[in-house]
């Protein structure tokens, strides 16, 4: 079921991803080009945007062989310089070892990545739980996802208890996921599904007004 899941991410950190990946470039490049009309910033701006463009071609290198499946894509992915571009590529690495079945390695290579962004942060322990889930190590994904509030966090919380046989902290961490997700959300009836398999009973959310 976790790999199953993965495969399907969350609609809110794919959006992220995207939005990631479609604007960065634009974002920094304009900061970039912001510095270099200041006069006393101008080679430092000039200097910020050539080292952007080259990121942002070596990013696009890396994901066009990871799409093509060259054998050489994780190297390309790993000599990238640390940063939001090594990391959005290793994301699109690890879910390249999952479609191949190379699970051990896209735990690997979740592991490894190292940001300080919260909201990337989170999408990277959301997945890696998962697949410690499906590596029959529940306990580790729970620690993993201990201090997280988010729904989709406590809803993984809740299937690493139940992978452990404790169905009554499953309903509970179920349960306070479904509270935190609107009526209308389309993640609603899976975990439902859950909550029910575990022996709990969903309540029905309050319309609004």
């Amino acid at each position: 079921m976790a790999i199953d899941d993965l495969l399907d991410e969350h609609e809110q950190s794919e959006r992220v991803l995207a939005w990631l990946r479609a604007n960065g470039a634009a974002l920094i490049g304009g900061v970039a080009l912001g510095l270099a009309a200041i006069g006393g910033w101008k080679w430092w701006g000039n200097h910020q945007l050539e080292q952007h463009t080259r990121g942002a071609n070596q990013f696009q290198t890396a994901v066009d062989a990871l799409e093509a499946k060259d054998k050489a894509a994780a190297a390309k992915v790993k000599a990238l310089p640390p940063g939001m571009y090594q990391t959005l590529a290793m994301l699109d690495l690890a879910k390249s070892q999952i479609e191949a079945g190379q699970r051990d390695a896209a735990i690997a290579t979740l592991k490894s990545i190292k940001t300080e962004d919260a909201a990337i942060a989170e999408i990277v322990n959301q997945r890696l739980a998962r697949l410690l889930i499906d590596a029959k190590q529940p306990a580790e994904a729970i620690k993993l996802l201990a201090k997280s509030s988010t729904a989709m966090a406590i809803e993984v919380r809740g299937d690493a208890q139940f992978a452990l046989g404790k169905a009554e902290q499953a309903r509970t961490e179920y349960s306070a996921a479904l509270a935190k997700l609107d009526a209308e959300s389309p993640r609603r009836r899976l975990l439902e599904l859950k909550l029910t398999e575990a022996g709990g009973t969903p309540v029905k959310p309050e319309a609004k007004s």
